[in-house]
């Protein structure tokens, strides 16, 4: 993998998306733990095709801001570049608009880790 890779992940607002659907809050916008899902989907876009089979490809740190509200059934397109490679670590640059403006911007990491060995650590954690 090298730096300049892009990803692109895009959503129209549902109502499982919003705030509202978090509990006792009744704001009908589109939640930032959806969003920041998003931003991940378009991250792992951007370096889909040079995952080996054996590989996995986990989120380790999101910084963002969460700039501007989206309105339920407002279509939301994330971006992902990815701005540096660190061995197993990857480091990317995300955004995302809504169809008014920009919604989010900030940082987010992944790293490379070897399937079988990542299952075997949650299997002896579930059955330690």
């Amino acid at each position: 993998m090298v730096p300049g890779l892009t990803g692109k992940s895009e959503m129209v607002v549902n109502k499982e998306d919003l705030v509202s659907s978090l509990g006792n809050v009744s704001v009908d916008v589109l939640s930032t733990p959806r969003l920041v899902q998003l931003l991940e989907e378009a991250a792992m876009a951007a370096i889909d095709e040079f995952i080996r089979p054996g590989q996995l490809s986990l989120g380790t740190t999101v910084k963002i801001k969460h700039l501007s509200p989206t309105p339920l059934g407002k279509k939301v397109v994330a971006h992902a570049l990815l701005k540096e490679v660190d061995k197993t670590r990857l480091f990317f640059l995300v955004d995302a608009y809504d169809d008014v403006e920009k919604v989010a911007e900030g940082e987010h990491e992944r790293i490379l880790v070897d399937e079988e060995r990542f299952l075997q650590r949650v299997e002896k954690k579930r059955s330690g």
